[in-house]
């Protein structure tokens, strides 16, 4: 029996030692309590703790957490709308107060993700019964900004950070997705009429324009035509008289009768009309006092362009 002493002694001693080191995995902290009261935290690595007096209570995550949540909130108006989101959450710290608030503060980690499920549900129900349905689907960064307002300080009290809500997705009931398409739908309709409207007005604005402008030009053009044309024709008149005044001198020159020139005038007249006339007959006074009417007023026509004449060389 004495020979098994030392072998004993050594198995305690070896025992003791085995039950003195205890190793904490990265990432997580070990939770210490001396008979049931906390004590201390053991941090990431090789930790010593008293054996039989100190014990390991539970070993907490300080790494990020997520989690899905579905759930329903009905908005000022009535109206279903159902939410798809991921909550993403972890340890506020490793301070030991902080790490003795998530150990002791629920009975496990199933009553605290009901109570997390739950604080965010209400936090978001608030936000969307004071909205109508037709806001909601522009307020996903309003009502996300609002739950972290809320539940920061509380979960700060649990131990907890809430990091990030992300809302994948906002739906309603299917008569209300209805209703809201043929809004959109008329909305968009309504908008096109317009569109189309201001096109119309605006092409008939610019042809209005664009045919005003033409008459304008053509105006214009007419104007300037009719005034050319009237110059020309004056042009024509002043080189003809200027021509007979001329002829007029070398025949007074010539000692020859200038009615003469008159004379053939007046033939050249006759012939114009017989060729160019658009009637079959033409109608002119052959009298002897008509003809010798004729004559004096292109007489006197002519001493007027050759007074004119003198003039001009003055």
């Amino acid at each position: 029996m004495e020979a098994y002493t030392p072998l004993i002694f050594i198995a305690v001693v070896l025992c003791i030692l085995m039950l003195s080191f205890v190793t904490v995995q990265q990432g997580t902290v070990a939770v210490i309590t001396v008979f049931g009261k906390f004590r201390r935290i053991l941090r990431p690595g090789l930790n010593f703790k008293i054996p039989f007096i100190e014990q390991i209570f539970m070993r907490i995550t300080i790494q990020n957490r997520s989690m899905e949540l579905k759930f329903q909130a009905i908005t000022q108006d009535q109206a279903n709308v159902y939410f798809s989101a991921m909550l993403l959450y972890s340890v506020l710290n490793q301070d030991s107060q902080t790490i003795e608030n998530v150990a002791f503060k629920f009975m496990d980690d199933r009553n605290f993700m009901q109570a997390l499920i739950r604080s965010v549900e209400g936090a978001v129900r608030a936000f969307v019964a004071t909205k109508k349905q037709s806001e909601i689907l522009q307020l996903r960064t309003e009502i996300i900004l609002h739950v972290k307002e809320q539940l920061d300080i509380q979960l700060e009290g649990w131990g907890y950070h809430l990091i990030d809500l992300q809302i994948n997705d906002i739906t309603f009931d299917e008569v209300i997705v209805k209703s809201m398409a043929q809004v959109v739908a008329s909305s968009n309709l309504k908008a096109a009429a317009e569109n189309e409207g201001q096109a119309l007005l605006i092409t008939k604005t610019k042809a209005a324009e664009a045919e005003g402008n033409a008459i304008k030009i053509s105006a214009e053009a007419e104007r300037q035509a009719a005034q050319m044309r009237g110059q020309g024709v004056a042009l024509f008149r002043e080189e003809v008289a200027r021509g007979i005044a001329v002829a007029a001198k070398e025949m007074e020159s010539a000692n020859l009768d200038a009615s003469f020139i008159l004379f053939s005038m007046w033939t050249d007249a006759l012939k114009h009309f017989a060729e160019f006339g658009k009637g079959n007959t033409i109608f002119l006074d052959g009298s002897a006092n008509n003809y010798q009417r004729t004559m004096q007023q292109l007489m006197s026509t002519l001493q007027g362009f050759e007074g004119e004449d003198k003039n001009e060389q003055k």
